[in-house]
């Protein structure tokens, strides 16, 4: 049965897969030119944050996810969901769900108001997992120049 740790952003295990991710979108980014950003592991820390790695039945990792603090919305404290990715053997089996889901959990436990999030149009499978969860497309909220799309959540 899958499971969820609280890991370090910059643990060895959370680097891999992270680095696996970034090595993916890089490839597969429209015209090129997507901006590889490692997270600054402070801002996954609680209250700040937390980062998640989903373990498989055989105790690899095969997922992980994030949130962090950032600055108000019009509705009091908001977090932001970075870097929500599963392996590509492990996609199809309910891993991005169960990440999501634990992530949105945090935030809660955190005293989340909302939680926004943002990705590009080309991962749709990412885009119907939000939309699936209750996440509605919202204005812009940053200026990442690997997004072109946005949602928001409240809590």
């Amino acid at each position: 049965m899958p499971r969820l740790r609280v890991l370090a952003a910059d643990d060895p295990v959370s680097h891999d897969l992270l680095a696996e991710y970034f090595a993916m979108r890089a490839e597969g980014f429209p015209g090129g030119g997507y901006r590889t950003t490692f997270p600054d592991p402070a801002a996954f820390v609680p209250p700040a944050g937390v980062f998640l790695v989903l373990f498989g039945d055989d105790d690899t990792a095969i997922g992980c996810g994030g949130i962090r603090r950032i600055e108000p919305g019009a509705t009091g404290s908001r977090y932001e969901i970075k870097h929500l990715f599963v392996r590509p053997a492990a996609r199809g089996t309910g891993g991005g769900r169960l990440i999501l889901e634990a992530l949105e959990r945090e935030a809660r436990a955190l005293g989340a108001a909302d939680l926004v999030l943002d990705t590009h149009h080309s991962l749709e499978a990412a885009g119907s997992l939000y939309a699936r969860s209750g996440f509605a497309a919202i204005e812009p909220y940053n200026d990442n120049p690997n997004a072109t799309r946005w949602y928001g959540k409240p809590l």
